[in-house]
């Protein structure tokens, strides 16, 4: 007689590639690892509803809608704050401290986090949402590729050589070398 078995729970929707991919580890690992794997069906719609980062994704849309060119620099510190310092992007005090360290002026940020809950800010986010639903998205990340008046969907952070081969570009792996600035 063995060690009791350690219990696992794995959250999962069929709609999701990257589950699958858990799902058949799982299963293939159950007796080598000794683990009772409780299987538990969930809806990633319930799931990204709750994540919390609806007033993050509104914000991100009015910094758009106001300021497009410091999109990338703020969206870019809300996810350094939340996956490489384990911060808060939920609450305003963080999304202001991150729009501040992406160099929004306090007077800015405040005034876009102002109008997060405005019929324009959230209409804005619900057609960008409905856009990507219509290329076929079902998660996140998607790649839209326009290319010669056809569209092409890519699905997940995993699929960028696929881009590039699409692109007719060589893929450099996800950190290419510096390019040199020509003059």
């Amino acid at each position: 007689m063995g060690p009791v078995p350690r219990t696992l729970e794995l959250f999962y929707d069929v709609l999701s590639p990257y589950s699958w991919l858990a799902f058949e580890v799982l299963c293939r690992y159950k007796n080598i690892w000794n683990i009772s794997l409780q299987l538990q069906p969930t809806l990633i719609g319930g799931i990204l509803r709750e994540s919390g980062s609806l007033t993050a994704m509104r914000f991100l849309t009015a910094v758009k809608m106001e300021h497009p060119e410091l999109l990338e620099k703020v969206s870019r510190e809300l996810w350094m704050r939340v996956w490489s310092r384990d911060e808060d992007i939920t609450e305003p005090p963080s999304i202001l401290a991150a729009a501040e360290k992406a160099g929004m002026s306090m007077e800015q940020a405040q005034e876009l986090l102002e109008r997060v809950s405005t019929p324009q800010v959230k209409n804005q986010l619900k057609e960008t949402t409905e856009a990507a639903c219509k290329y076929g998205a079902f998660g996140l990340p998607v790649t839209v590729a326009h290319l010669q008046d056809e569209t092409h969907m890519l699905f997940g952070s995993d699929r960028l050589e696929l881009l590039a081969h699409l692109l007719g570009e060589k893929w450099m792996g996800p950190v290419p070398p510096a390019v040199n600035a020509k003059l």
